[in-house]
């Protein structure tokens, strides 16, 4: 359109200027001043319009999203619209059957309510007696944890003799080893086992083979020994004598290896009570022959072992057996 516009000015401007006589040229000349300037107005005119066209059609863009957002939200709202509406549908519906329903109950009110009571009744009765019944289990458990708490006590009371008992035989050890010192290597040997001190003597130490009399060596560790077990009078003394497996065939008093045990486990009980002041209820002599052996062995050597005598010193148990009694 601009072009056109152009076109036809210039065209205009020479016929007026191949035309018109020479007296005319400065009107015309104003004139087509006038002219250009029109134009110049015309296409600041087109300029402005197509600037406002543009703005225009940015403006319809953005106005025809807005009407299909609202096109969309109206579907949407119409949708929600209609699912409310069949939920209230669906409400009327419910609260009509709920309405028919309880018209219904009211009419058969007065012997669901009879029944109902009976129900009730029936029902605290067995509560009741659930209740009882909880009661005597409540009693019983309050009894059981009384126990419970009193052999606990009784348990940490044995646990505490025990550890007393354990501390008092690892002094009683270390006690008698200082004792019996100086007959380090020559037979004598103390050491624990099951909660008592064993003091294991080896025949070269106290008797002559198949003799019963202690040699005086033999007396002079007894002797020791029985000193330092006068103030233990907790300590319950039991004395093993022990041989080999060979046999013994005697005539006069010693006819066997349980005669021969038995004898020098009473020599050596009569030798501790000689000079100590030892109560003898805390003794006991006891043979076991070759039943007992410390090497199964057939050598020299373990015969020479397995003929020993062993004075195992325990602790008094009696207030452990106090408690033990009383459970």
């Amino acid at each position: 359109m601009k072009t056109i516009l152009i076109t036809t000015g210039l065209a205009l401007i020479i016929s007026f200027y191949s035309c018109v006589p020479a007296n005319k040229l400065t009107e015309e000349q104003n004139k087509r001043k006038a002219c250009e300037a029109q134009l110049a107005a015309m296409k600041a005119a087109d300029d402005s319009c197509e600037v406002s066209r543009t703005e225009l059609k940015a403006r319809v863009g953005l106005l025809e999203n807005e009407v299909n957002t609202l096109k969309q939200d109206t579907a949407s709202s119409g949708l929600r619209c209609r699912e409310i509406s069949d939920k209230y549908d669906n409400l009327s519906k419910l609260n009509d059957e709920l309405q028919a329903t309880y018209t219904a109950s009211l009419k058969g009110s007065e012997s669901n309510t009879d029944k109902m009571m009976k129900q009730m009744q029936a029902t605290q009765s067995q509560l009741l007696e659930k209740e009882d019944q909880l009661n005597n289990e409540q009693r019983h458990l309050d009894s059981l944890n009384m126990k419970l708490r009193d052999r606990e006590a009784r348990v940490a009371q044995l646990e505490t003799i025990l550890k007393s008992k354990d501390a008092a035989v690892d002094l009683l050890k270390k006690r008698i080893s200082d004792a019996l010192l100086g007959f380090a290597g020559k037979g004598i040997s103390v050491y624990e086992k099951n909660g008592k001190v064993y003091v294991s003597m080896q025949e070269a130490l106290l008797f002559p083979s198949g003799s019963t009399q202690v040699r005086p060596e033999g007396i002079e560790a007894l002797n020791t020994l029985a000193k330092a077990l006068e103030s233990d009078t907790d300590i319950n003394v039991m004395v093993e004598g022990h041989t080999d497996n060979v046999p013994m065939h005697g005539a006069g008093d010693i006819k066997d290896n349980w005669d021969l045990s038995a004898m020098r486990a009473t020599s050596i009980v009569k030798i501790l009570l000689h000079d100590a002041k030892i109560d003898p209820k805390r003794l006991m002599a006891s043979g076991v022959s070759e039943y007992d052996p410390v090497d199964i062995g057939n050598t020299p050597e373990a015969k020479q072992k397995n003929r020993r005598t062993d004075i195992i010193l325990s602790p008094k148990l009696s207030e452990l057996f106090k408690i033990l009694n009383t459970q």
